[in-house]
């Protein structure tokens, strides 16, 4: 079995909008023999020829910063008429699942993904999507990851696409771009051209009226196969969150 990996490298990128960067401060292991001086041990008990621990701070890092999975609880306070899921309140069991790949890495820029291209992609390929199936929407931008390109590119789902993965029974479903909609910039921009308050956020949007789960960012779709494998999407466990990052896996049969 190969393990593969679906998740983003946690670093900072200087090409991030300003908003999602992430800040990271790695401390030497030799700066620890100071703070265990504090605590009291000599450094004649030092274990000998040892310098001290390595640590890390994460000094900024939002929840949608990195690969993440977001929860009811981000689209709204409400969700079917009840309080919205927080990170916390997800059921793990939708969190791990057979995985189907939907390839639309052709779709260009800020050209929205319909439910029609993807069923007949499915078609085209003998796929049937079954209740608990994570479907991972293919799109290839997750090439841009690091660049100012990320934020500002890329196709998206529609409403419509995603209340069909909903119809199909899928709870959890992801995307290798920025985010799961058109690139955030662009909705804004043909918001207030079109005057059209319907346009912004649709695919999101939904999940006030639908309980759902996406992830987005994430990378390496290319390296699984359409099905015949399992994800796995674990998220931190932060209370009363909106999103938490998630180490994002595929587990592939030989």
């Amino acid at each position: 079995m190969k393990i593969i990996d679906l998740s983003k490298t946690i670093r900072y990128n200087p090409g991030d909008p300003r908003f999602m960067k992430v800040r990271i401060k790695h401390k030497a292991h030799n700066k620890a023999k100071w703070l265990l001086r504090a605590f009291g041990l000599p450094f004649k008990l030092f274990p000998e020829g040892w310098t001290g621990w390595a640590d890390d701070t994460i000094q900024k890092m939002g929840v949608h910063s990195t690969t993440h999975i977001d929860a009811p609880w981000h689209y709204s306070p409400i969700c079917e008429g009840k309080p919205a899921k927080t990170i916390d309140q997800i059921p793990l069991e939708w969190c791990y699942g057979p995985g189907i790949v939907i390839d639309m890495s052709h779709k260009k820029d800020f050209d929205g993904i319909s439910a029609s291209e993807i069923q007949s992609f499915l078609n085209s390929n003998d796929l049937t999507i079954k209740e608990g199936n994570i479907v991972l929407i293919k799109t290839g931008r997750d090439q841009y990851m690091g660049s100012k390109k990320f934020f500002t590119h890329g196709t998206g789902m529609t409403a419509e696409a995603t209340n069909f993965l909903i119809d199909q029974g899928v709870k959890v479903m992801g995307i290798d771009q920025w985010g799961w909609d058109l690139p955030l910039p662009y909705l804004i921009r043909k918001a207030k051209e079109t005057k059209n308050r319907n346009l912004f956020w649709e695919a999101h949007l939904v999940g006030r009226d639908r309980e759902y789960l996406h992830m987005e960012q994430l990378t390496n779709l290319s390296s699984l196969p359409l099905s015949g494998f399992k994800v796995a999407v674990f998220p931190l466990k932060i209370e009363g969150a909106s999103a938490a990052p998630a180490r994002v896996v595929a587990f592939v049969e030989d």
